[in-house]
């Protein structure tokens, strides 16, 4: 079956996808709950689909003018090195055409690279209070 890409949130089985993201060893810890927040408060998202099962995600997060960061940007492990993430990529860049798109990895520089992304300076974080404790 071919992947059909998508940039709605409509549809998505957040309950499955936090499943799959477990499975794949890449969830942060949110709830189901807090996945579909994040994703529906991000400026665009892309998600690759297979039939009605979620593959891949990317969303991007931005002030629409001038500076934006990708972030939960994944390919199911079993889908990799067929262009998703890469595709997923071009159709967020096509939403962020002007800004200065930034991201962060822990091992995949090498696939960010052949992206078009190229290193710069350090990436430093902060959690304030305790981890997913939030109002709203």
């Amino acid at each position: 079956m071919a992947i059909v890409y998508t940039t709605s949130s409509d549809g998505v089985d957040w309950t499955r996808l936090k499943a799959a993201l477990a499975e794949d060893h890449f969830d942060n810890g949110r709830t189901a709950a807090q996945m579909e927040r994040s994703f529906r408060a991000s400026y665009r998202c892309v998600y690759a689909l297979d039939g009605d099962r979620v593959v891949g995600t990317a969303r991007a997060l931005s002030d629409g003018v001038c500076n934006a960061y990708i972030v939960d940007m994944w390919t199911q492990s079993s889908y990799r090195r067929r262009g998703i993430g890469r595709r997923m990529l071009e159709l967020l860049c096509q939403a962020l055409k002007g800004q200065h798109v930034y991201l962060f990895t822990d091992d995949q520089q090498d696939f960010y690279a052949a992206c078009g992304f190229s290193q710069r300076g350090a990436g430093l974080e902060r959690i304030v209070g305790r981890w997913l404790e939030n109002e709203g």
